[in-house]
C-alpha cells in the first residue's frame, strides 16, 4: 500500500525559506503563522484556526508534550527546550534529502542556507529571488541607464551556485500586465522613476511593471542557460495580493514563451487556483506545480486540497514543498500532513480500483522527489 512508502520517503522541498534562531514568546511565535500584518483580534489567537489546531497536535509530541495542550503550553515548552533543540528536533523529524531554499524574503531574521543545511543534516541550496535582487542593486546606487544591463550581469553572478530563480510577478503587479520583453530605454526610463520615488518615500519596494517584465525575460535567459526552473508564486499570500488577478493563467503567454525556450515554470502555493495549474500542467510542457503553504494552513481538510490538485494534473508535474518560513513547525506540519494526505488519496484510489499499489507507490516517488530531481540540478 502506498501508505508505507509516504511514511518513509525521503521528500525534496523544493521551495521553502530560513527558519529563526530567536527565541520566541507566545506573541511573536503567531506572527510566524500568520499572513496578516496585523495582530489577531483582543480576546483570540491565531492558534484559533487549522494551522494552530495543528501545531498543538502535531508537533506538541516532538516536543515531549501531549496532543492539544494549549497553545500557552506549548510555547513555554519550547522556550524551555531553546530554539536550537527545538529547531534541530522537528527539522530532523520531517525526513527531507534537500532543501531548495527562497533567500529573497526577511533573510536578516532567519537562517541562511548553509546554517539551514547545518540544522536539517541534509543539504539546502539556494533559490535566488529576482525582485529582491534588483532591489537590492538600485539601494546601491546604480544609475537608471545602467540597471537593465547591471541587473543582467549581477543576476549571472549570484546564480552562479543556485538551483532556480523566483519571481513575486503576482503579488508585486499581478499576473495582469503585459508580457513583451521591454526595451533598455524604457527600462531605464521607469528605472529613474522608480529611484526618485524612493528617495522621496525610502521606501525601494518594486512594483513597476516595465522593470519587472525585464526582470522576467532576464531571468528566463539565465534559466535557459543554466537549465534550470523559474519559480512563481501563486494565489494566496498577505494583505499586499489582489487575488482576482493573482490567477495563473493570466501568466499564459509568459508561461508559453518559456516552453519555447524549454525553461520550466514552477507554480507555488496555487491555493485557490490548484484546478488552474493542474489544467496548465496539461497544456505546457514546462509547467509544474505544488500546494506548498496550503496543506499547513488547510490542516484538517490538507486531504481535500491535495486531492483536488490531483484531479487533472500529470503526476509527473506535481512537486513537494513546504513553504516553510520562519518556524521549524511549518517545515513538519508540510512534510506530516503531505504524507498523511496522499497516503489518503490514494487508499481510496486503490479502493475504488483507480490504480494498483505499483501506480501509487510511482506517483507518491514522482511527487515527493523524482520530479524535483529532474528539474533542478541538485
Amino acid at each position: 500500500m502506498p501508505i508505507e512508502l509516504a511514511k518513509t520517503i525521503a521528500l525534496i522541498d523544493h521551495h521553502c525559506h530560513g527558519i529563526t534562531s530567536k527565541d520566541l514568546d507566545y506573541v511573536n511565535f503567531q506572527k510566524f503563522i500568520s499572513e496578516s500584518y496585523r495582530p489577531p483580534p483582543e480576546g483570540t489567537s491565531d492558534f484559533q484556526k487549522p494551522v494552530g489546531l495543528a501545531v498543538r497536535r502535531f508537533c506538541a509530541p516532538v516536543l515531549d508534550l501531549e496532543k492539544g495542550v494549549s497553545g500557552e503550553d506549548y510555547v513555554r515548552r519550547r522556550q524551555e527546550l531553546g530554539p536550537d533543540e527545538v529547531n534541530r528536533r522537528l527539522m530532523r523529524a520531517c525526513g527531507l534529502s534537500h532543501l531548495l531554499i527562497d533567500t529573497g524574503h526577511r533573510a536578516s531574521i532567519i537562517l541562511d542556507v548553509p546554517a539551514m543545511a547545518e540544522v536539517t543534516a541534509v543539504p539546502a541550496r539556494e533559490v535566488v529571488r529576482i525582485e529582491a535582487l534588483a532591489e537590492e542593486i538600485m539601494r546601491a546606487g546604480v544609475s537608471a541607464d545602467a540597471f537593465p544591463n547591471v541587473f543582467a550581469d549581477t543576476l549571472r553572478k549570484r546564480s552562479r551556485n543556485a538551483v532556480g530563480l523566483k519571481t513575486i510577478v503576482a503579488y508585486r503587479t499581478t499576473f495582469a500586465i503585459d508580457y513583451s520583453p521591454p526595451s533598455h530605454e524604457a527600462v531605464s526610463q521607469a528605472a529613474g522613476q522608480w529611484m526618485r520615488r524612493a528617495e522621496v518615500s525610502g521606501k525601494w519596494r518594486l512594483d513597476d511593471a516595465t522593470i519587472i517584465r525585464h526582470l522576467l525575460w532576464t531571468a528566463g535567459e539565465v534559466c535557459r542557460e543554466r537549465r534550470f526552473p523559474l519559480q512563481s508564486h501563486v494565489g494566496v499570500g498577505d494583505a499586499d495580493i489582489l487575488m482576482h488577478a493573482c490567477d495563473p493563467t493570466h501568466f499564459t503567454p509568459f508561461i508559453a514563451a518559456m516552453d519555447e525556450w524549454d525553461v520550466p515554470i514552477t507554480l507555488l502555493h496555487c491555493f485557490p487556483f490548484m484546478r488552474e495549474a493542474c489544467w496548465l500542467s496539461e497544456v505546457f510542457r514546462n509547467l509544474y506545480y505544488d500546494v506548498g503553504f496550503t496543506l499547513n494552513f488547510a490542516a484538517p481538510q490538507s486531504e481535500v486540497i491535495l486531492a483536488e490538485a490531483l484531479e487533472m494534473g500529470k503526476f509527473s508535474k506535481m512537486l513537494y514543498s513546504s513553504d516553510a518560513f520562519g518556524l521549524p513547525e511549518l517545515y513538519y506540519l508540510g512534510a506530516f500532513l503531505f504524507r498523511r494526505s496522499i497516503s489518503r488519496v490514494l487508499d481510496r484510489w486503490i479502493a475504488e480500483d483507480f490504480c494498483s499499489p505499483q501506480d501509487a507507490d510511482e506517483i507518491v516517488s514522482l511527487i515527493a522527489s523524482e520530479n524535483a530531481r529532474r528539474i533542478y540540478p541538485i
